[in-house]
């Protein structure tokens, strides 16, 4: 009976806790790399705000899609087209994007958050089945191994 147990605790700990854990930090990872994003885009807008204060043409290289790249001169930077979700782009002011961009960043924190936690609950359920692994194993584990003196 105790090995079927086993088998069974195995098979939940590999099968469901570690790729849970293995989903919650993908999404964390995702969830990070949108954050970065959008703070590289807030440092460009205020570059943009930086070259129309000073009435300054932006030359720029402007990817029109499998990496081919055309020079632009950009005039006009009063206005600007954000990603908002979903594939969906919404033209912003300078100010608007910024604040947009600000509340986007404060609720992917939140989540990026509850990932954290929720990555910790994993961890904790996989410590608790491998404890209970040791023990149907009859195994006895210290944190600590004991250091042998080699003569």
């Amino acid at each position: 009976m105790t090995s079927g147990k086993i088998t069974e605790y195995e098979t939940y700990l590999n099968e469901v806790l570690r790729e849970d854990l293995k989903h919650v930090l993908a999404q964390r990872e995702v969830l990070c790399q949108e954050v970065l994003e959008l703070e590289q885009l807030k440092t460009v807008i205020e570059r943009l705000q930086e070259a129309e204060l000073n009435k300054q043409t932006i030359k720029t290289r402007v990817d029109l899609g499998c990496n081919f790249y055309v020079h632009a001169n950009v005039n006009d930077t009063k206005y600007i087209f954000v990603k908002t979700g979903l594939d969906i782009f919404v033209q912003f002011t300078s100010e608007e994007a910024t604040k947009f961009i600000d509340k986007k960043v404060d609720f992917l924190k939140k989540k990026i958050e509850k990932t954290l936690k929720a990555s910790s609950e994993i961890n904790a359920h996989i410590q608790i089945v491998l404890q209970g692994l040791r023990e149907l194993q009859n195994l006895s584990y210290t944190t600590e191994t004991p250091r042998r003196e080699v003569l």
